[in-house]
């Protein structure tokens, strides 16, 4: 059983400059990912996989189909109109881990260095 992919709707929304496509996926119930998902849909569509964004994906119970809908952008700028955690799903685990670390480091860099400057700070005035 392979997976098929089945487009029920196609809609341009000019207001936020992005493609709104409702799809079936054919037993793929427990089988697919998301970033596997939105490879299949840029593939069948011959677009850049980077701008295809799954928003919901569900299943049935007792059913193998998965109803899904996808945000298809024209560009990666457009992309940033969407809130952190949209972008932070689609990325590969180890990749996300390694930029939610690298924030969380910068983070705690500059609450050092606030605290630092807040203690030389004290103790000039007590002088």
């Amino acid at each position: 059983m392979a997976l098929e992919l089945i487009t029920l709707d196609d809609r341009k929304n000019s207001l936020l400059n992005r493609r709104e496509i409702r799809t079936v996926l054919k037993n793929a119930a427990g089988r697919i990912k998301r970033t596997d998902a939105s490879d299949l849909l840029a593939k069948q569509l011959n677009i850049d996989k980077k701008t295809v964004i799954p928003i919901i994906m569900t299943c049935q119970k007792g059913k193998t189909d998965v109803a899904a809908t996808f945000y298809v952008y024209n560009t990666e700028e457009e992309l940033k109109q969407l809130p952190r955690f949209r972008l932070l799903r689609n990325m590969p685990k180890a990749e996300r881990k390694k930029l939610i670390d690298e924030e969380k480091a910068q983070k705690l860099k500059a609450k050092q260095a606030a605290v630092a400057e807040t203690k030389a700070g004290a103790t000039r005035s007590r002088r």
